[in-house]
């Protein structure tokens, strides 16, 4: 089988940089979505519904783009053209979603509009996003991956700082911060155009720097035999496939469904935690229960925070990808990862001040950083073969399946925790999601590397 070359830093370099504006989309998504839909009047209970959509499209897309990019040879590549078809998607969406209260709509017509903005938002960022963990699979060598992938962590999380800071300093701008009932501040509705804006000339510099390899040269690369004329190409069906699949396939796949739990808690819980633990945002009665007033002042710079707090979380997780290549022992620098992020979910039910959190969001960022880059780095290196879009696009599922079971859960374990006539208490579920980073660190050591 012929050795894939080694490629310069510049090269490894192009290969991720769309990635950044796609992470853009995402943070954005990540950060302001419980806030969308708070702002739309959504109970807290209800808000981990409303996160089901986006793990619930990629585990539905992100196979099918796996096996549809593994048969597509086009001019343009094999990956490129659903990335670029992807992102065309993500901008148009980016557009409409936090305009959903601004239409006169009814509240119900209102949350629905946001529903369905949401689900073609995830749709089309896993669509764009999927071809950059394939296309380092397809392009770089055994030796250079973990280097791919930190690059892509880099990238991933440089985007993220964007996404998330992007409602502050257009808050320091003096961009209106505060809306009517129901409708969405100017800050997060001009950051999600100014991240479309970016998210499109991003891709489109992967797709004019990046040449996929043809396909004899990427058979060559792969082991890949070429059918003769007698012969009938190899075929096999998902289920085949998963039967084949490495030891690994499972065992990272298991780690990773506790890691993808505890961050679904996040996505959905620290706005409500920070606005009521950190700025002592106001409560009002909706009916019988106990809310947070999604127009005052101090929930509004609470929800700007988050984006501040997740930016120190990015910040950590590029330093934190800095030193991940230096230890050889992938497992214990992935244990030790997720460690760090546990104790940071645990310690927000300590603390009280907004810049405390940063020491808390600082150490999840460094379980952050693992979770983009050792997964990857370890499953390629045990997959051979013509099936690696197929493969990435099935271990994919391991990303969504936890955040889909979390996301059905997150309300009724949050009621749980709640005392009738009082706030429900968001930070347990921090918590809960810094014991989940606990189990998934001892689960790292059931992981075998050949």
């Amino acid at each position: 089988m012929k050795q894939i070359p080694n490629q310069s830093f510049w090269s490894l370099w192009n290969l991720s940089f769309g990635f950044f504006g796609v992470q853009i989309a995402y943070a954005l998504q990540s950060a302001n979505i419980s806030r969308i839909f708070s702002t739309l009047g959504a109970d807290p209970h209800s808000l981990s519904y409303f996160w089901i959509l986006p793990p619930l499209m990629g585990i539905i897309v992100q196979p099918i783009i796996g096996v549809l990019s593994d048969k597509t040879w086009t001019r343009f590549g094999r990956r490129i053209p659903y990335l670029f078809v992807g992102a065309l998607i993500a901008v148009a969406v980016m557009v409409l979603l936090p305009n959903a209260g601004s239409f006169g709509m009814a509240v119900s017509t209102a949350m629905m509009f946001g529903l369905i903005a949401l689900m073609f938002l995830d749709t089309s960022i896993n669509i764009a996003m999927q071809p950059f963990k394939m296309m380092v699979g397809d392009m770089v060598n055994e030796e250079q991956k973990t280097k791919a992938y930190s690059i892509q962590s880099f990238l991933c999380n440089a985007g993220s700082l964007v996404g998330f800071l992007f409602p502050f300093v257009l808050a320091w701008l003096e961009v209106s911060n505060t809306a009517k009932k129901g409708q969405v501040p100017d800050t997060v509705i001009y950051s999600f155009y100014g991240g479309a804006a970016i998210l499109i000339l991003c891709v489109l510099y992967t797709t004019i720097k990046v040449k996929e390899y043809p396909p004899s040269l990427y058979n060559e690369y792969h082991g890949v035999a070429e059918a003769q004329p007698t012969q009938k190409p190899e075929k096999a069906d998902i289920i085949t496939l998963l039967r084949k699949a490495p030891t690994t396939f499972w065992t990272v796949g298991l780690v990773q469904f506790f890691c993808w739990a505890a961050f679904m808690f996040m996505w959905t819980y620290t706005n409500g935690t920070v606005a009521a633990n950190a700025f002592d945002a106001p409560t009002l009665l909706k009916g019988t229960a106990v809310v947070l007033d999604t127009t005052s002042e101090q929930y509004n710079n609470a929800g700007n925070w988050v984006g501040i707090l997740f930016a120190v979380q990015a910040v950590g997780s590029v330093l934190w990808a800095v030193v991940i290549p230096q230890f050889k022992n992938r497992r214990f620098i992935y244990a030790l990862s997720l460690v760090l992020g546990g104790i940071g979910f645990v310690s927000t039910f300590f603390i009280h001040d907004q810049y405390l959190l940063f020491v808390s969001f600082a150490l999840i960022g460094c379980a952050w950083a693992a979770m983009l880059a050792l997964p990857f780095t370890i499953l390629t290196n045990s997959l051979k073969g013509g099936h690696m879009g197929t493969y990435l696009g099935l271990f994919n599922g391991t990303i969504c399946l936890p955040q889909i079971v979390a996301a059905s859960l997150g309300g009724l374990i949050l009621h749980l925790f709640t005392t009738p006539g009082h706030l429900a208490p968001e930070v347990n579920m921090l918590v809960l999601a810094g014991l989940f980073l606990f189990v998934g660190a001892g689960a790292v050591f059931l992981i075998k590397e050949k």
